[in-house]
């Protein structure tokens, strides 16, 4: 897991936004026709692709799926307290939770608790048998708080690049 304030910035020029906002759009975009959308040659255009791959600014390609149409119907958000604040509580949760396919995001976080999960199930019982086996001092958790959304309002995966 990256710390958030130690990641290193690129400097992007305008190109460099139009490519990757076009990419957020539709990162199964053929490298031609990013190219002609975007203003460039198609060699300047692939070239400028794998300058951002390679600097990590582009870190991947993955394809979105709704979770309620295959089954998985319950977003939730758990607050975890760890049982520690030491190094080997932290690192033991961090890496239970990156083994864990039902935790889609997880955060160590500043405030009140220590953690936060976005968990994706296909019901409630699922999840309470996931907090059961999973959300527990063997791996540095002390206390959960789950909280269930009641509406998704907005959800994206798209980053504003225009504030840069």
């Amino acid at each position: 897991m990256k710390p958030l304030s130690k990641s290193i910035s690129v400097k992007l020029d305008r190109i460099d936004k139009n490519i990757i906002r076009e990419l957020q759009i539709n990162g199964r975009m053929q490298n031609n026709d990013l190219a002609r959308e975007i203003g460039l040659s198609p060699s300047s255009c692939l070239r400028r692709v794998k300058l951002l791959e390679e600097s990590g600014v582009i870190q991947s390609y993955t394809t979105i799926v709704d979770p309620q149409k295959i089954g998985l119907q319950l977003i939730l958000f758990s607050r975890i307290w760890l049982v520690g604040q030491d190094a080997e509580t932290i690192d033991c949760f961090i890496e239970a939770m990156k083994e864990l396919p039902q935790v889609m995001e997880c955060y160590i976080i500043l405030g009140e608790s220590d953690a936060m999960l976005k968990v994706v199930v296909p019901d409630l019982e699922s999840y309470r048998k996931f907090q059961s086996a999973h959300l527990t001092k063997k791996n540095g958790i002390t206390s959960v708080k789950t909280d269930l959304p009641s509406q998704i309002i907005k959800q994206s995966f798209q980053l504003p690049l225009d504030d840069l």
